[in-house]
């Protein structure tokens, strides 16, 4: 079993980094966004239907969504949110259509059915990093939301 809790963990230790390390020198010097980070794992059964609920304890093949909130505080124009997928979690997609995935730890970005590993076509268990650039037309809204759906491993 993993807790929630250790997957929370990283991805507030992501967002925590990000307006260090995931912004652009110029979005790092005209922008402060703050994030969050929830997760929920799904639940299905014959009487309630499809249900998320607040995950504290996950077993392997929860199927859980990762919802990221961030907040303009200052700024303006667009920015990127990167995070980090937990070892234990594998991805699944995004509700963004915004999203890149990286295969390779962060180095190299992009659209997953055009990602390849090893000479193969990338599948979602590759996945290392999801990101989302963030468009100034969205960014002046001040707020957002942004969530991703993974597998337990």
């Amino acid at each position: 079993m993993i807790t929630a809790k250790r997957i929370l963990c990283t991805l507030s230790l992501t967002a925590a980094a990000f307006t260090g390390s995931t912004l652009s020198a110029e979005a790092r010097s005209t922008s402060a966004v703050a994030t969050d980070s929830a997760v929920f794992v799904e639940r299905v059964d014959a009487l309630n239907g499809r249900r998320l609920e607040p995950a504290s304890m996950l077993t392997r093949g929860d199927r859980v969504v990762t919802v990221v909130t961030w907040r303009r505080m200052r700024g303006t124009g667009g920015f990127v949110l990167t995070n980090p997928l937990p070892a234990r979690l594998a991805y699944q997609r995004s509700a963004s259509d915004m999203q890149e995935v990286s295969v390779d730890g962060g180095r190299s970005w992009g659209r997953l059915e055009a990602m390849r590993v090893d000479g193969r076509q990338a599948t979602p268990e590759d996945v290392t990093h999801v990101r989302w650039r963030i468009p100034a037309s969205y960014a002046a809204l001040g707020q957002g939301r942004i969530a991703y759906a993974g597998v337990v491993r």
